[in-house]
């Protein structure tokens, strides 16, 4: 059936010459013999990991748009953590779960960057959480 434009649905050509059946048409494989118990439960259960491993593997890899996706909301996470902390530290009620929260983020920023410049600002920002940390502690041992 063919429709062409608004005026309705017209054969396109005859029906169609009737094939014999036993020509070179479809034809599913015939079932090999049955393996053992042994066999099958070795063969699902490789393919199980195999499947799950391929699985975890593509997840992993992720395009160059992934990569930027998952470094723009670590860094946009740490400067929330950044912005947490200064208005803590101007406030003078910073807290030690803040500054803690804030280290644990570089470090995680920090397996997974390879550029110099970003690893120096990643130093000075773990180095002033440090201080500020310290400087907590002192504060609360003293009181």
């Amino acid at each position: 059936m063919k429709v062409s434009g608004t005026s309705g649905v017209s054969s396109s050509k005859g029906p169609g010459k009737a094939r014999p059946a036993g020509g070179d048409g479809f034809r599913l494989p015939e079932p090999a013999a049955a393996a053992g118990p042994a066999q099958v439960a070795r063969a699902s259960a490789l393919s199980g990991v195999t499947s799950v491993d391929a699985l975890l593997a593509l997840q992993d890899v992720g395009g160059p748009t992934e990569r930027k996706r998952r470094a723009v909301g670590r860094a946009g996470r740490i400067l929330d953590i950044l912005d947490e902390v200064k208005l803590g530290v101007l406030s003078g009620e910073v807290s030690s779960g803040d500054l803690e929260r804030l280290s644990a983020a570089v470090r995680d920023q920090r397996l997974v960057t390879d550029d110099e410049r970003l690893e120096g600002v990643l130093n000075e920002i773990e180095t002033r959480a440090a201080v500020e940390l310290a400087k907590l502690e002192r504060a609360n041992s003293a009181s």
